[in-house]
């Protein structure tokens, strides 16, 4: 394993997380499928694949796009092994590709969107502000949680109402972003980032969003941030990711052109931004259900 996850950070050019979610995900599958720590990677198969996914979903509970992941990462690991000619064949090769895996996101709506980044007020600490414009912010430009604690304060172009995001593979995208977001974040910046900026080093001084010891955000507080907000708005089931598919969501609904939304989002193929559209018509039923003349028994 050593020897792929060396390949996939020098020649591959994998970021940081992605070969942290790699190295996760095949200790998983190689601890699952391996007991005794003999069985040769030649020797696995399609079955052993196939009962390490079901245990996934049924033991751990994970969900699907967990286990999607966890299936990619397993398809590139004997796609290296099978090129580098260390196993005769390739037994990932035979399982359902992720795609057929997806599921719907959950979304918010536009009234529950409002309560979580409304959530954070003065009577949550000091540091309320600097929580208050990371969410309007990553909902204003659907942004990933490893974005966030990536964002420099040059990155925010105030003239412009816009934001350089590095995404995944270190590419960059431009999103425009609203009032609200602009106003929260200069409010910040004047207000708060300062006195944080102060705490820290000056290798990290010129990161945008900072802890109270002056340090950039890791990916964990950015999640800690948002379940702080959604537990204070009285939501459920809200993670860093439900802010970027409400972004996407309603903008698909609102009518925005799905190339134009997988700009925003930085997608590299647009399969990946089309489940936006089932999400919309996922909705198709209840808005019939409550509109139609015939599915209420008023006709």
């Amino acid at each position: 394993m050593s020897d792929f996850l060396v390949f996939a950070r020098v020649e591959a050019g994998l970021s940081k997380a992605t070969l942290e979610a790699y190295s996760r995900d095949l200790a998983d599958f190689l601890g699952d499928v391996d007991t005794n720590g003999r069985l040769s990677p030649d020797r696995v198969t399609f079955e052993k694949i196939a009962g390490h996914l079901r245990s996934l979903s049924r033991s751990r509970s994970l969900d699907p796009a967990s286990i999607v992941r966890h299936l990619a990462t397993i398809r590139v690991f004997f796609r290296y092994l099978h090129a580098n000619r260390r196993i005769r064949r390739d037994p990932a090769r035979l399982v359902d590709r992720p795609s057929r895996w997806r599921r719907v996101p959950g979304v918010l709506t536009h009234q529950q969107m409002k309560k979580l980044v409304e959530a954070p007020t003065a009577d949550a600490g000091e540091l309320w502000l600097r929580d208050r414009a990371m969410l309007e912010l990553m909902y204003a430009a659907g942004l990933r949680a490893s974005e966030v604690g990536a964002l420099k304060v040059n990155d925010l172009n105030e003239t412009l109402a816009s934001l350089v995001v590095t995404g995944k593979g270190r590419k960059q995208r431009v999103v425009p972003i609203g009032v609200p977001a602009l106003q929260w974040c200069r409010r910040y910046l004047r207000d708060l980032r300062p006195r944080l900026a102060r705490a820290g080093s000056s290798r990290d001084e010129f990161r945008l969003f900072l802890s109270f010891s002056g340090r950039p955000l890791e990916r964990v507080a950015v999640w800690q941030i948002v379940k702080r907000a959604a537990a204070m708005a009285g939501l459920k089931g809200v993670h860093p990711h439900s802010l970027r598919h409400s972004f996407a969501t309603h903008l698909v609904v609102g009518g925005a052109d799905l190339r134009v939304v997988q700009e925003l989002l930085g997608h590299a193929d647009i399969g990946t931004t089309q489940i936006y559209t089932q999400v919309d018509r996922s909705r198709l039923r209840e808005v019939l259900r409550k509109f139609h003349p015939r599915e209420d028994g008023r006709g």
